[in-house]
């Protein structure tokens, strides 16, 4: 299920400004991606890149490569709704539909793309929440208002909601900034398991987060990919001076 990207020279403008400077990355399977760096380093750009989110923005301009597979996701013949089923996206704010039921969040978008029905949307339901860690704590109330849920809750549903589609990959911005450390220590869990079926690619401020759940770490700054490698490594043995700076606290 899980497939790989790869960014060849992925070069991402608003207007005269570029946000990603010519970026050239391989996003492994099966593993956990963390990109740090400052505030407006060009961190979550490049993520919204991975499934052309920048599509709807008129000033964006994308240029370079991004591979899923052996298919450049900006070729000719790429739809990007189909894309984002197989590149699904996590906020940073939980977002579920406010006017549908837990159940009705979760079983949308496959009955829109004609993924599954009846029974098998009865399955899939449970599937996800359970792959979501939530199903324990919903089964009883799959047909209540999803906005009822805590926030910690609602980003599981939308975490499940993103898998109800089956994507190779799944893009997080963020995903426990707006938590209390509860909620993120069952969100961090959740990666861990999510990994071994799914290529994850995680924006977080939080270096800590990053040393936890990851196995590969990108540093950013001003838009420029600094260093990237396994995350031990980064970490304890970096190789660029601006990547110990950042990591050690002296700016950022």
């Amino acid at each position: 299920m899980a497939e790989q990207m790869i960014t060849r020279d992925l070069k991402v403008s608003f207007g005269d400004h570029q946000a990603v400077k010519g970026v050239d990355m391989e996003i492994r399977p099966r593993a956990v991606t963390a990109i740090i760096g400052p505030s407006g380093c060009g961190k979550t750009t490049f993520l919204r890149a991975l499934n052309r989110m920048h599509d709807h923005t008129p000033s964006a301009r994308v240029s370079g490569e991004v591979l899923l597979g052996d298919r450049d996701i900006y070729g000719d013949g790429v739809d990007p709704v189909e894309l984002r089923i197989r590149v699904g996206m996590v906020f940073q704010r939980p977002n579920p539909f406010p006017t549908m039921s837990i159940r009705d969040n979760i079983t949308f978008a496959p009955k829109r793309h004609g993924l599954a029905k009846g029974k098998a949307l009865d399955d899939l339901v449970e599937r996800v929440l359970r792959q979501a860690a939530l199903w324990d704590e919903v089964k009883d109330r799959l047909g209540a208002s999803a906005v009822g849920l805590s926030g910690g809750q609602q980003q599981r549903l939308c975490i499940a909601r993103a898998l109800a589609v089956e994507p190779r990959v799944l893009l997080m911005d963020e995903p426990a900034s707006a938590l209390d450390p509860t909620a993120t220590q069952r969100i961090e869990d959740l990666i861990y398991e999510l990994k071994k079926d799914y290529t994850i690619v995680i924006v977080t401020h939080n270096m800590q987060q990053a040393a936890r759940v990851s196995d590969y770490t990108a540093f950013f700054y001003m838009g420029l990919l600094v260093e990237f490698g396994e995350t031990d490594g980064l970490f304890t043995n970096p190789r660029e001076e601006r990547t110990e700076a950042y990591i050690t606290g002296r700016f950022g």
